[in-house]
């Protein structure tokens, strides 16, 4: 008998000139790829996930952090047959949670807070925060999100935190701070933050908005050494409060764009200011996305990206970002996604629903 590794057995294998050349190409390929762009790897244990959810031109942003927790920023719109509401509970699921630990309502208009009640009809929701009473009762339909609001605290028993400038927020993994709250704002600057901001010279000053939007509650969150500033709909007044003439916030990495990128938020000062790496605007088709305050934003001297859940009709195409970097297009109501895989050494992914593809933001240094 023959051995199995003797020369009549062994498979000899010859690759023709052909073919080699195409294996080398290939090979070859995969070195010369642009780094960037890939299509998406599996969810690592130790990553902080946003999903940046279509609410159509309101807010819903979910963070779920490596040990599962989770935090909802604002529900999106009312009615629709609970068509934000679902949309919020399907990210919870492709993030593979079965209730919502925190839910922050930043301010109570019903682009915000609307849909809560239908979302506390599908999914359990752990604790309430928000910025104390509505202040905005002239405007019925922020007065019945107040009302609903209050309803849902007493039916559903929940525990509410009313949040206050400098406060950290009880959820484990992060560091949440709130910034602002119900028009005040944190005194003292925040650690890496202080210095003289140039561009106050040269922002326009605005008149103090008597909506709900400047009671807005803001965060800054840090996981790791990255920093995620979301501001609700803080208003350009209050923006200016806090970035001149003193910068109390210093650079950031994410900005959830403020207001939905609407002009009577995201003042050069700001931007010029908190200068991020990535800006994420949650516009609809119609609502936000205006044109100055795109210009401001793509002018942010540290900025490398800016996407969009919708593509702007106001915009045109001088102010939309390419194709690549927008979730929806114009069409039928597709309810793509962002999201945004993080972790803890500063290095993210933003995960693009509509095309499947994932582009990766190094640590910065």
């Amino acid at each position: 008998m023959t051995s199995a590794s003797s020369p009549q057995n062994r498979r000899q294998v010859v690759l023709r000139p052909t073919f080699r050349r195409a294996v080398l190409a290939g090979l070859l390929s995969l070195f010369l790829l642009p780094k960037v762009w890939a299509t998406p790897l599996p969810q690592a244990r130790n990553a902080l996930q946003i999903y940046f959810i279509d609410v159509e031109g309101g807010q819903a942003t979910l963070f779920v952090t490596p040990g599962g927790q989770s935090l909802l920023i604002d529900t999106g719109w009312p009615g629709n047959d609970g068509r934000d509401a679902d949309r919020i509970v399907a990210a919870a699921r492709e993030a593979a949670i079965n209730k919502i630990d925190f839910v922050l309502v930043t301010h109570f208009h019903q682009d915000h807070a609307g849909g809560l009640t239908q979302l506390a009809a599908r999914i359990p929701i752990g604790r309430l925060i928000d910025h104390g009473d509505n202040r905005e009762h002239t405007d019925p339909p922020t007065e019945q999100a107040w009302q609903d609001y209050q309803r849902l605290l007493a039916k559903k028993n929940l525990k509410r935190m009313i949040g206050k400038p400098g406060d950290v927020l009880p959820i484990p993994d992060i560091e949440a701070k709130v910034i602002s709250s119900d028009g005040a704002l944190i005194e003292l600057p925040l650690p890496g933050a202080g210095g003289v901001n140039p561009s106050c010279t040269t922002s326009e000053q605005r008149a103090t908005d008597q909506t709900e939007n400047p009671r807005s509650l803001g965060t800054i969150i840090k996981f790791g050494k990255l920093r995620i500033l979301d501001l609700g709909d803080l208003t350009w007044d209050k923006e200016m409060e806090l970035v001149c003439p003193v910068n109390k916030l210093g650079p950031v990495d994410i900005y959830i764009v403020s207001h939905h990128g609407s002009s009577q938020s995201n003042s050069p000062a700001l931007l010029n200011g908190i200068t991020p790496r990535v800006a994420i605007m949650d516009n609809g088709a119609t609502k936000g996305g205006s044109r100055s305050s795109w210009n401001i934003i793509e002018k942010s001297p540290r900025l490398e990206d800016l996407w969009q859940l919708h593509f702007s009709s106001k915009g045109g195409t001088a102010h939309n970002v390419a194709e690549r970097f927008i979730a929806n297009l114009p069409g039928p109501d597709a309810g793509n996604y962002l999201r945004l895989s993080a972790w803890p050494d500063g290095s993210f992914d933003v995960f693009n629903s509509r095309t499947k593809i994932t582009k990766h933001y190094a640590a910065a240094h």
